[in-house]
């Protein structure tokens, strides 16, 4: 999305803020994805997309196969509207949900639990359909007595995976189908430094070794036959491993600027919103109206969002990005007037969509484009947290 100009001659009928996805760095970065797992299923990681006409736009394009999705309520809505597969990426406490996928065959079938403690499965059980789970294992680093990657599972060795596989494969409410190790360490830290590389490389053959040191010992009590890895940052590793039956990608397609400094690819921007300038209040400053979306995470500058035309502009180090007014400085606000349109990238991917209703997809090739609104996630009234 190099062409701002031409994206706002497109969308000029539009009244800012709105968002705008180009369809055709959508579908590259998504072909992109396909090339990198090197024939691995890619399932979309749906918190990235939050969008239906997104995900079903991906999954239409070989090579990607299956959703993951953040919240068992968005799992039920998904499946509800045509998705054959849903792998929960995080356990759930929602009962009433938990209620619904039990009494529903269909959906019994065709969405997988994830779990990493036993009292997951208590909350889980209840008469009606058997359900699927899958283990989430973790696959952070463990270094010079330091924990490097996120805090998620508290099964790591091959014995702690066993013991839990033990109970769900003991209990007839439950069918253990599968694994998950998500490398955040790799596939979300960006390639800054050669330490931060040494550190990823060093995960890498870390992981290697024990999620296969894992899934021979739960093959053993249970003949799984999913074991899911990766994410946007990290596919080439994951698919590499025999052991790897599937990886997940979502905000690949999207571009965010968390993805501008990786050495192994560089997804295009084909996600951006556009605010108007409301004010000049002084020279090489111009003020547009909101703007301040900060993705979540550390609260630092990467988690800011950032102009991506006109160039040069940056936020206020005194105000950031403005709940209602985001002032940017640099020469090229000398060039703005009141009413023009500033573009700007949102720090992560799917989260964007909780701050619009319709996203406008740019179709087609120059000079035979069309412009069409779909609803977000929001859009559509759904909010799954």
């Amino acid at each position: 999305m190099a062409d701002f100009v031409r994206l706002g001659e497109l969308t000029a009928g539009l009244e800012p803020p709105y968002a705008a996805v180009d369809l055709a760095a959508f579908r590259r970065n998504a072909a992109d994805l396909v090339r990198r797992a090197g024939g691995t299923p890619v399932r979309v990681a749906a918190k990235s997309v939050r969008c239906r006409a997104l995900l079903d736009e991906a999954l239409a394009i070989e090579g990607f196969h299956g959703v993951m999705s953040y919240a068992l309520p968005e799992a039920i809505w998904l499946v509800r509207h045509g998705v054959e597969d849903v792998l929960m990426g995080y356990p759930t406490v929602h009962r009433a949900a938990l209620r619904e996928l039990a009494a529903d065959p269909d959906l019994a079938g065709r969405i997988t639990l994830m779990v990493d403690d036993p009292a997951q499965l208590d909350l889980a059980r209840a008469t009606g359909a058997r359900l699927q789970v899958c283990l989430d294992v973790d696959a952070s680093l463990r270094l010079f007595g330091q924990h490097l990657g996120v805090r998620r599972s508290p099964l790591r060795t091959p014995e702690q995976a066993v013991a839990l596989a033990r109970t769900v494969a003991a209990d007839p409410a439950f069918e253990l189908v599968g694994l998950m190790f998500y490398e955040a360490q790799i596939a979300g830290l960006p390639d800054t430094s050669p330490a931060v590389r040494w550190v990823k490389r060093r995960s890498a053959a870390e992981l290697a070794d024990r999620r296969g040191a894992v899934a021979d010992a739960v093959k053993q009590i249970a003949p799984i036959t999913l074991v899911n890895s990766g994410g946007t940052g990290s596919l080439e590793l994951s698919s590499a491993d025999p052991t790897v039956t599937e990886v997940t990608a979502g905000s690949g397609l999207f571009g965010p600027t968390l993805f501008d400094r990786y050495d192994a690819f560089r997804p295009e921007p084909a996600v951006a919103y556009a605010v108007p300038v409301v004010r000049r209040p002084a020279r090489r400053i111009a003020t547009v109206f909101g703007g301040g979306f900060v993705a979540s995470g550390p609260a630092k500058r990467s988690r800011l969002p950032s102009v991506a035309y006109p160039a040069g502009l940056k936020l206020l180090g005194p105000e950031g990005a403005g709940e209602v007014q985001t002032p940017l400085r640099g020469a090229a606000a000398d060039r703005l007037r009141v009413g023009d349109r500033v573009w700007m990238r949102y720090a992560k991917a799917g989260e964007l969509c909780e701050r619009f209703d319709l996203l406008h997809l740019v179709d087609g090739e120059r000079g035979d484009e069309t412009v069409r609104a779909v609803p977000t996630y929001r859009g559509e009234g759904k909010a799954f947290g």
